[in-house]
């Protein structure tokens, strides 16, 4: 009986037969039993324990556990009519017969009636648990390319989550470097605004202290003046008699007073407008050139091997030990420790250098668009090698050419003229040509690094100049 119960039906069973509880009492300690299991239990025992918890009962005739009572009723009744159902499916409904043939031709269940009948003659049979195990079998066969197709499904879900998790990460990664850039330029452009306004207020507080000299100077010449009018009015006032007797002296002090030119402010005594604010933001900009890089290739990390780590300003890579968990996006080289430029060219030409090392093997030079990213690369990109203290002009299939490089290289000037097909190798330290590749280029070509060194490859950044044209 309890073969037909599922695990969620076990909590059902008596501890002791381990079948459905069949009039179940209950002790003290909560645990239920059959009513005749815990008699025959207790038969030989001088004490009545719990044959589960071993506490001592009370009682030698426990009371019925009338809900679980009524629960088992109902899971056996339940019981016997899953049986019954399983019974007349097995039946024949046209001829009431057990159904032990497997018509081969309608690929349905048949009794021996059936197979007698008009309706199954000249067809084939098979004993119906034999074509039961036969079909089983092949539905089985059938059904692993969907499991195996579900497993891929489930891998490639994996996959997507972990992408999603990662863009949220680039997301936040980009944000802050793109922060920390602004909060330079602002740490830049608040530092010279208040270089200006200091510039600005000494030349107030100079201009403004010399005006102040100027007025002060002009103020006493105003007061004594100012005496001199007031007594010479005052005599003017005087009789004949007085105004004789002292008009030699009042002449006197007029004459001390001689009437020279109006005193004048001189040149440059207004605030130089024109030199704090005459092309303000290009003279900002000049100066902040200084802390501004430019650089020919940006290197783009969505292409980067795992093992492969980027710079902050993407301009240098270098290789680790353990591989990072990254998205298997179509763009990412797999089993190549190779990184792209983010920007292809199909014409024109274009120069940039690489900074080198001669420590561990490297490849620097220029890739198609189109050579897989995952698996062998067997053609399609042209480079200067570095393997093993050799440096090695390299093109598969063709090219091959040990170059005879004399000292150790600490820069590659790559040279490309898409429209020519040129594509030129040199050492700008010295301005020695190492190698030219002469090829007609058909598609767009991706500056790219390979590097097996722990320590980086940089793209060298260009000196900002400024030219001012009429």
């Amino acid at each position: 009986m309890a073969s037909w119960f599922s695990e969620a039906e076990i909590d059902y069973s008596c501890p002791i037969c381990q079948d459905v509880f069949r009039h179940p009492v209950v002790l003290s300690c909560s645990h239920s039993f059959c009513k005749d299991c815990l008699q025959t239990w207790w038969v030989d025992k001088v004490i009545h324990e719990c044959p589960v918890c071993k506490r001592r009962s009370s009682r030698s005739d426990p009371p019925c556990n009338l809900v679980l009572k009524n629960l088992c009723e109902t899971l056996q009744k339940l019981s016997l009519e899953r049986e019954a159902s399983a019974r007349s499916e097995d039946v024949c409904s046209l001829h009431s017969e057990r159904l032990r043939l497997f018509c081969l031709d309608h690929l349905q269940p048949v009794c021996v009636v059936c197979r007698d009948s008009r309706t199954h003659t000249n067809h084939r049979f098979s004993p119906i648990d034999e074509a039961a195990q036969d079909y089983k079998e092949e539905l089985r066969k059938s059904m692993k390319p969907l499991e195996e197709k579900l497993e891929r499904l489930n891998k490639i879900k994996v996959d997507w989550d972990h992408t999603a998790v990662v863009i949220k990460a680039q997301a936040q990664q980009t944000e802050k470097l793109i922060k920390e850039q602004f909060k330079r330029l602002q740490y830049f452009l608040q530092k010279e605004e208040e270089a200006r306004i200091t510039v600005v207020k000494e030349e107030e507080e100079e201009k403004s202290r010399r005006l102040k000299q100027k007025t002060e100077a002009l103020d006493k010449e105003i007061a004594a003046l100012s005496d001199t009018v007031r007594a010479t009015e005052k005599e003017l006032k005087a009789g004949s008699v007085s105004f004789l007797q002292s008009y030699k002296a009042a002449a006197q002090r007029v004459q001390q007073r001689p009437l020279l030119e109006h005193p004048q402010l001189g040149p440059g005594a207004l605030i130089d407008g024109s030199k704090h604010l005459g092309n303000l933001t290009f003279n900002i900009w000049n100066k902040m050139k200084t802390m501004v890089t430019y650089s020919p290739v940006i290197l783009d990390p969505n292409t980067a091997n795992p093992y492969l780590i980027m710079s902050d300003n993407l301009i240098s890579v270098r290789h680790t030990e353990r591989a990072q968990q990254l998205p298997r996006n179509p763009e990412r080289f797999e089993d190549y420790a190779t990184v792209l430029g983010s920007e292809g060219f199909n014409s024109g030409t274009h120069s940039w250098e690489v900074e080198v090392r001669n420590d561990s093997n490297w490849a620097v030079g220029v890739m198609e668009e189109s050579v897989p990213r995952k698996g062998d690369i067997v053609s399609g990109y042209w480079e200067i090698w570095f393997c093993k203290g050799e440096y090695i002009a390299f093109s598969p299939p063709a090219t091959e050419r040990v170059l005879p490089v004399k000292r150790p290289l600490q820069r590659i000037r790559v040279h490309l003229d898409w429209n020519r097909g040129k594509l030129s190798f040199s050492d700008p330290i010295t301005g020695t040509d190492l190698f030219t590749f002469s090829q007609t280029f058909t598609k767009r070509l991706y500056p790219f690094i390979n590097t097996l060194n722990t320590l980086p490859l940089r793209i060298s950044g260009l000196k900002v100049t400024v030219q001012l044209e009429m």
